[in-house]
């Protein structure tokens, strides 16, 4: 029943392509007469892995709704082609079109207000894999909360927060890393230390010995407490990277007005080697696919 709902869903996301491309509709997210640098992915060397972080935008972008974005968000993400990637604000409506729309991907994650992947409540922070490349061997998910093992508040928090993590084991080569993902809090400045502490505590306790990858939208800017906490134990790929280019990553369609500020960020543990990172601003059919500019690193292990 589960894969006849996908293939409905990705048939569904098939036609509402077809729509939004057709000319038909005027669209207010376009990205037309803004003056952006556009920076497009590069290719991918067959020696790396590439991380996505992506905040796809839970609701209407710029007043388009998720459901005509969806499609194009898929179609970013392919172009991008990442190995692994985490994704902020995927509600239950998001995370069922993206499974289907992305069947090459093996996925976890769980909703922050319940705890459930299907029938979840709010948003949630997956992680998604190429199965061809990649094998799923743990995972597991804890909230931003003195509670950590069960939905709850972290303090001050307008939200219930949710870390995701996933270990992935490289088909060819045997070689693991972890992907830690999440979505700290919009509100309050105490929430969003308390999470990037307890994150960094769970990294150095639990993985240690192994390479990880932090993908988050932090909801901070460099310099904030909390991307210092996360920094202290991480190095951000935007600075580790050889070769690294972009801008701010949240643009809310007004991309002049929002020129440098990073909320979202890529984080590698000591011994991964960064070669390039990107800021991809190029769009799908020159729209704004989300309120956020998704962002990858090229690693090696």
């Amino acid at each position: 029943m589960t894969e006849l709902i996908l293939k409905f869903i990705s048939f569904f996301l098939i036609l509402i392509s077809a729509f939004t491309s057709s000319g038909l509709v005027k669209w207010t997210d376009t990205m037309e007469g803004h003056d952006l640098e556009i920076f497009e992915a590069t290719e991918k060397k067959a020696d790396e892995l590439r991380i996505l972080s992506f905040n796809v935008r839970v609701a209407d972008n710029n007043g388009v709704p998720a459901i005509a974005r969806r499609s194009l968000v898929v179609e970013q993400i392919r172009k991008i082609a990442p190995d692994s990637f985490g994704l902020q604000e995927a509600s239950p409506d998001w995370y069922l079109a993206l499974k289907a729309g992305l069947p090459e991907y093996g996925y976890v994650g769980v909703a922050r207000d319940n705890g459930l992947e299907k029938l979840g409540l709010g948003e949630a922070n997956p992680i998604f894999w190429l199965k061809e490349k990649l094998e799923l061997v743990d995972h597991g998910d804890f909230w931003l909360s003195e509670t950590p093992d069960k939905p709850s508040y972290g303090p001050g928090a307008g939200c219930r927060r949710v870390c995701t993590w996933a270990k992935l084991r490289e088909r060819a080569t045997g070689k693991i890393y972890v992907h830690v993902n999440s979505h700290f809090d919009h509100v309050s400045e105490d929430a969003r230390v308390f999470g990037a502490k307890l994150i960094a505590d769970f990294i150095a306790e639990r993985f240690a010995a192994l390479p990880v990858v932090f993908t988050a939208d932090m909801n901070t800017g460099e310099g904030g407490e909390a991307y210092d906490t996360m920094t202290a134990l991480l190095s951000d790929a935007r600075y580790a990277a050889a070769d690294s280019a972009g801008r701010g990553t949240y643009h809310e369609c007004k991309p002049e007005s929002w020129p440098d500020l990073k909320l979202d960020y890529i984080l590698c543990s000591a011994g991964i080697t960064v070669d390039t990172f990107r800021v991809v601003t190029d769009g799908v059919d020159g729209r704004f696919v989300s309120d956020h500019f998704p962002l990858y690193a090229d690693v090696k292990f």
